[in-house]
């Protein structure tokens, strides 16, 4: 277990939170550039830069991460120290790990075949827990995990998107 103790480095933030709920809303921003190959691009969230191509079943190099793997990694990650906090709030000691998967059928990005969709069919969310949880904690940890993870839930239940293209 970690020598941080989560509850003490929260606390002040559900105060400021509950306090002043303008506080606890952010906007998180990701800005893809292009490369010089039409099949590669970049992508800043502020804090890293990361590289992207098309899958290479759509064409691309497959040196790197596709849009698919960026979106089950999102939801891995969120998953994974979701599911950390969770147990290091409930005082549980236990190795957690997550692997998202997804099945997506290429033919509807390529625009082969109209009636298949385009995306991901199905999602699935493995989480192992190796740690001595009685039944009620166990079904704690997993609930709460689900609940607060912002990228489940998004997925879960998407929101909205809106666009807006701006052609110069």
């Amino acid at each position: 277990m970690s020598d941080i103790n989560l509850q003490d480095e929260q606390e002040p933030l559900k105060k400021e939170y509950e306090e002043n709920p303008d506080a606890a809303r952010v906007t998180l921003t990701a800005t893809g550039e292009e490369q010089a190959d039409v099949r590669s691009c970049s992508v800043d969230i502020g804090r890293a830069m990361y590289e992207a191509e098309l899958h290479e079943g759509a064409g691309g190099p497959g040196a790197a991460a596709c849009s698919g793997d960026l979106l089950l990694g999102a939801l891995a990650a969120c998953s994974q120290l979701t599911a950390q906090a969770v147990a290091a709030n409930f005082g549980v000691d236990a190795a957690i790990s997550v692997e998202a998967s997804g099945d997506l059928d290429l033919r509807g990005t390529m625009g082969i075949d109209d009636e298949v969709p385009v995306g991901f069919t199905d999602i699935r969310l493995d989480v192992s827990v190796d740690g001595d949880l009685d039944e009620e904690t166990a079904a704690a940890l997993q609930k709460y995990t689900e609940k607060y993870c912002v990228v489940y839930q998004t997925l879960a239940d998407p929101p909205e998107i809106e666009t807006t293209w701006t052609f110069e």
